[in-house]
């Protein structure tokens, strides 16, 4: 099987440069699989970047319902992909490029397995810092009707880099923050911290969690995206994104 899942990553790195639409692969039938295919396919395109941290996606129920799936999904951030509020990006640079808004946690201190699980309190308590977040996310123009989960989370669950605000320390009650978001000055949609999986560090303990599984770990300074509060936007033409959160700050991102 290592064979394949080798040759799988290889064949998504060809696609991702000659720009084949997004598709079901077939060989891939099971999560355990889609990872290590994600692993290879990292470690073919990573370079000379580093790990910064991860991408949580599928916080919603309605999400995961969509794809099957009783989960979330987990992607790799690049050093070389995180970017700062003000940022400009380029649609030619992109297959096809979304963003997605979301509340950002930075750990303190390294996540040390004890041989209990985490729960969003342990795991929230290595949390010393939060930021309002743009995730930029390349589908391939997938077809959602069809969407097959595990091929996406083959494909690194599609993550194209990060834009961060300022981190600030976390507030209380980060459930009921609110997020605001605004194309070129009017908003568009608005949600709250609670509309991932009831609140960020639920999703945070599940990937403090399905890293120990496979031998790894959060590390200090890492920074995980939990999960999208406003539905994904796809730009056509010149934009200007805006995502304010309240107690937290805010974050903007540009392009054309």
């Amino acid at each position: 099987m290592t064979e394949t899942i080798d040759r799988i990553a290889q064949d998504l790195v060809s696609e991702h440069r000659n720009g084949t639409k997004f598709h079901r692969v077939a060989a891939i039938n099971n999560l355990t699989d889609a990872y290590r295919v994600q692993d290879a396919y990292i470690a073919a395109t990573i370079g000379d970047n580093a790990v910064a941290g991860y991408k949580i996606g599928l916080t919603s129920l309605r999400m995961q319902n969509m794809c099957g799936i009783d989960q979330p999904v987990r992607g790799t951030v690049f050093s070389g992909r995180v970017f700062t509020t003000g940022a400009h990006v380029r649609l030619r640079d992109y297959h096809h490029l979304g963003f997605e808004f979301e509340i950002c946690v930075r750990l303190g201190r390294d996540l040390v397995p004890d041989g209990k699980p985490f729960t969003p309190e342990s795991a929230g308590a290595a949390v010393d810092a939060v930021a309002a977040a743009i995730e930029l996310v390349d589908d391939r123009h997938a077809d959602y009707s069809v969407l097959h989960c595990d091929t996406l989370v083959a494909d690194n669950s599609w993550n194209a880099g990060i834009v961060l605000g300022a981190f600030t320390p976390p507030p209380s009650r980060l459930g009921e923050v609110e997020g605001i978001a605004y194309l070129d000055g009017v908003e568009f949609s608005r949600g709250r911290g609670a509309d991932v999986l009831g609140h960020p560090f639920v999703p945070l303990a599940w990937l403090a969690n399905h890293l120990v599984a496979s031998g790894r770990s959060l590390r200090k300074g890492d920074v995980v995206m939990t999960g999208s509060i406003v539905t994904t936007r796809f730009p056509s033409g010149p934009f200007t994104y805006r995502f304010d959160v309240s107690r937290i700050g805010s974050v903007e991102v540009s392009g054309s």
